[in-house]
C-alpha cells in the first residue's frame, strides 16, 4: 500500500516553543537582493510565505531539516535547534 506524503507526515507531532527557532535576519536582503528566493521552495514544509511586503517565517510546522539555512544564498536565516522538548517528534507507523 503507498501512503502519500500527506498522510506521513500527519503522523508528525509538534511541540511549539514562545520563542522561534528560525527568523529572517534582515527582511530587506530577501525583497531586494535575493531574486531566486529558495527559501520558498527548498522548505519541505512550506514554513516561508511570500507576502506583499515581505517573507513570512511560520516557525510552528518547522519539520527541522535545515534545508533553509543551507540553501539561503545571502545567509539572512537564522536557525537554530528548538529549546529542549519543544520541535517536531517523528513517529512512525
Amino acid at each position: 500500500m503507498k501512503v502519500s506524503i500527506e498522510d506521513k507526515l500527519f503522523l508528525d507531532r509538534f511541540r511549539v516553543a514562545e520563542e522561534p527557532h528560525i527568523r529572517i535576519i534582515d527582511g530587506a536582503v530577501c525583497l531586494d537582493n535575493c531574486e531566486e528566493q529558495p527559501c520558498l521552495y527548498l522548505c519541505p514544509a512550506n514554513v516561508y510565505r511570500l507576502e506583499r511586503d515581505h517573507v513570512s517565517v511560520a516557525y510552528e510546522g518547522c519539520l527541522e531539516c535545515g534545508s533553509c539555512r543551507i540553501g539561503c544564498p545571502n545567509l539572512n536565516i537564522e536557525w537554530r535547534f528548538p529549546t529542549g522538548g519543544y520541535g517536531i517528534s517523528h513517529k512512525f507507523g
